[in-house]
């Protein structure tokens, strides 16, 4: 091609002759033409024809009165892309302001260049001629069919290309990610003529929130989301993972809206599911009914004032320490001291808030590299009430970033105690909304403690009843709570007055409920033990 020849406008892509491709030959406005397949070149003069095998140009020149960029078709090397994918898709290297750079050009319906994007060093991009008469790229190629993959980048669409043998069809997004949606809802037209739409993204964020924008334009069923187990479709090919691309397209799941899952796809969660046994508590009786603790539910501990909740609690807390958990305990009634105190009485089996002198300086160390020091135990150092975006802040820090397995929130009355005004029943809604989502996010278990109303007639304190009516301020902890276990105590029975009955309310994971067990606090050893249910039930 000579000087001249490269000063030509391209006008359109024709048919080939010589190598029967069917739109490799480039027609121009001198008259020439080149074929970018066989590399045949033919100049019409007033004598007739000259044909000659001619190279492509070294790509330092300007296409004539465009305003486009002109380039030679090569090998790709730092990409696996070969010189026989460069020519079928006229992807072409030249060089802009003395710097080498690809070019990437639109058709329009005629097939001549409407617009083109210039990849410049350093991931800059150049766009040239009127990109709201462009397409996708390489849509020319392509004029419908049963599937249509769909990616980010030129490149991407040069990689799927390639590995499919150029027989599929195969296009790309002009700018990438941004403003993705726009560009598939102006494209509907060429869309339609293809029965499968296969989007293709990176896997990165942005990529794969492009993708369900665009897939959620198309008809029900129509879109497809491929998933690459590398950034890119270019990646996969330069990793040598060509073979992962094409099982990428045919098994790219029907995208369907965020929430809407089919069932033939749970089976890995339901066999999980399956075998996930609880943790135990520490008393036989609750687990016959309960089946454990189990990370992903909220268990919710009532009762009213003075009945051992917080002392239940503890005794969990150190029962699951010694099961090698992590825990994290937010106590807004006590101390960090008294809670820890607390947690190394169990250990000791002595109760040394009571009478710190029942252990020597030793006994009281090791107690503590068993619970507190141990690594497997984060407290929050907070008293009073607390907002519940904190809180909730809090909680999310203790399971990242502490490797927490389990909370404990004691308690949850007291964290909507310091409203000034406002109503408190919306407040422990959203309080437990949030703490319900949270949950399933980061499937962690939570014990949390609430307090009950007072009920008529023999108050929880003489030995009431407990019921899930009587949940203070807000039916939403009952809904949001997978189990739900009430306390009994009667303070003043002469004879049992440190017995506590503990009552199973609401239990979704196997629907049993009643009585569970009893359990008799111990003042000198700070122990709560399980008593025979012959011995609760007289």
């Amino acid at each position: 091609m000579n000087t001249e020849q490269q000063d030509s406008t391209f006008i359109r892509h024709e048919s080939c002759e010589q190598c029967g491709s069917s739109d490799a030959r480039a027609v121009y406005d001198d008259g020439h033409t080149y074929c970018f397949k066989c590399e045949t070149h033919k100049q019409e003069d007033e004598g007739g024809d000259t044909e000659s095998k001619h190279q492509a140009t070294n790509g330092s020149s300007k296409v004539r009165g465009s305003g486009f960029l002109w380039g030679s078709v090569k090998e790709l090397r730092n990409r696996s892309v070969t010189e026989a994918t460069c020519r079928k898709w006229g992807y072409m290297v030249g060089t802009h302001n003395g710097s080498t750079c690809h070019i990437a050009s639109f058709y329009g319906e005629d097939g001549a260049i409407v617009a083109q994007k210039i990849r410049l060093p350093n991931k800059n991009f150049l766009a040239l001629g009127d990109f709201s008469k462009a397409g996708l790229y390489g849509a020319h190629l392509w004029s419908g069919g049963k599937k249509l993959v769909i990616t980010e980048g030129e490149i991407d669409a040069l990689s799927v290309s390639q590995v499919q043998d150029y027989k599929w069809p195969v296009v790309s997004l002009p700018n990438g990610a941004a403003g993705a949606k726009k560009i598939i809802a102006s494209n509907l037209d060429y869309l339609n003529q293809f029965e499968e739409i296969i989007f293709m993204f990176d896997s990165d964020e942005a990529g794969r929130k492009a993708a369900k924008e665009c897939a959620a334009v198309l008809p029900v069923g129509k879109a497809k989301l491929a998933i690459l187990p590398l950034k890119d479709a270019n990646e996969m090919l330069v990793a040598g993972q060509g073979s992962e691309i094409i099982r990428a397209i045919w098994n790219a799941p029907v995208f369907r809206p965020d929430g809407i899952i089919d069932g033939r796809e749970l089976w890995d969660t339901v066999s999980k599911e399956l075998v996930n046994a609880g943790t135990p508590y520490p008393w036989e009786g609750l687990n016959a009914l309960t089946h454990g603790i189990r990370k992903g539910e909220i268990v919710t501990i009532c009762a009213g004032s003075g009945i051992g909740k917080s002392q239940i609690c503890k005794e969990i807390a150190f029962d699951l320490i010694q099961r090698d958990s992590t825990v994290g305990y937010i106590a807004l009634e006590e101390n960090v001291r008294r809670t820890s105190l607390g947690l190394m009485s169990l250990h000791l089996n002595k109760n040394i808030l009571l009478n710190p002198a029942v252990a020597d300086a030793t006994e009281k160390r090791a107690a503590f590299e068993a619970t507190v020091g141990s690594g497997k135990c984060f407290l929050y150092d907070h008293f009073g009430s607390l907002d519940s975006d904190n809180l909730v802040n809090r909680m999310r820090y203790m399971i990242t970033g502490c490797g927490c397995e389990y909370i404990f929130l004691d308690h949850l009355s007291i964290v909507v105690s310091g409203i000034e005004s406002g109503d408190e029943r919306r407040f422990i809604d959203n309080t437990m909304t949030k703490l319900r989502s949270l949950v399933e996010e980061l499937k962690f278990g939570l014990l949390l403690v609430s307090h009950l109303r007072r009920p008529d007639g023999r108050g929880h304190e003489e030995g009431g009843l407990t019921s899930l009516s009587q949940l203070r301020g807000s039916a939403g902890i009952a809904q949001l709570s997978d189990i739900v276990f009430g306390l009994e105590r009667n303070q003043q029975d002469e004879d049992t007055p440190d017995v506590t009955r503990v009552r199973v309310l609401k239990n979704r994971w196997s629907g049993q409920t009643g009585m569970a067990t009893s359990l008799e606090y111990a003042h000198d050893t700070s122990r709560l033990s399980e008593l025979a249910m012959m011995e609760t039930e007289i």
